[in-house]
């Protein structure tokens, strides 16, 4: 898993500095300024939102339907949940972090079918990132990550991660959808919605 972690890894980040290769800055404008910007808490916003989402997804799907998949051969949904979470770990564990898991045996994303027990994973997996990236500093996110290019650091890897996650959370939300079901926040901006026009004053 490890492997195919970092071949992912090296290839996204590859694409990206060859991108910026084909397209140099001008040596004497290269800009070396130090973002402005909190870049940690940044992440961790954005990290906890996604958590949030997940277990909320997760939570409103029934519990029959963690193994549906929309066609053979493609992950059911529970494995796409089990997914995220062994991610999750492969990337802090790229960072040095410790797992609270094993997650890299290749049987991972089928190791659990009970939803509470997969719903539990998800949880486990997003804290672990939380609680390893409260850990970093900003100065952490520019340290080199030599292996996965000249000019990688360890912001790519969070990064990566929240792409990663943010990606499978629309795939996530498409198969909630083919079975019925509405993403939880979107219920709840359309009750707002309908709050919001009942309370406007009639014309």
């Amino acid at each position: 898993m490890r492997k195919a972690l970092l071949s992912g890894l090296v290839v996204a980040l590859l694409a990206s500095t060859s991108i910026a290769r084909a397209n140099p800055r001008p040596a004497q404008g290269e800009d070396k300024t130090p973002p402005s910007y909190d870049m940690k808490a940044q992440a961790l916003l954005d990290i906890d939102q996604l958590h949030k989402k997940f277990a909320d997804l997760a939570g409103a799907v029934p519990a029959e339907k963690f193994n549906w998949r929309p066609a053979e051969g493609v992950r059911s949904i529970g494995e796409v949940y089990l997914h995220i979470s062994q991610a999750n770990y492969g990337f802090m564990d790229f960072l040095g972090a410790n797992p609270p898991v094993n997650f890299k045996t290749k049987d991972f994303e089928k190791s659990i079918t009970d939803k509470a027990k997969i719903i539990e994973q998800i949880n486990q997996s997003f804290d672990f990132v939380k609680a390893t990236v409260s850990k970093m500093t900003n100065a952490d996110f520019s340290k080199a990550k030599k292996e996965l290019g000249p000019d990688a650091n360890e912001g790519d890897v969070i990064y990566l991660l929240v792409t990663h996650a943010h990606e499978h959370l629309g795939q996530s939300i498409a198969y909630a959808r083919q079975n019925g079901i509405i993403p939880p926040w979107t219920v709840a901006a359309m009750e707002k919605a309908k709050e919001k026009k009942q309370a406007a004053p009639q014309e």
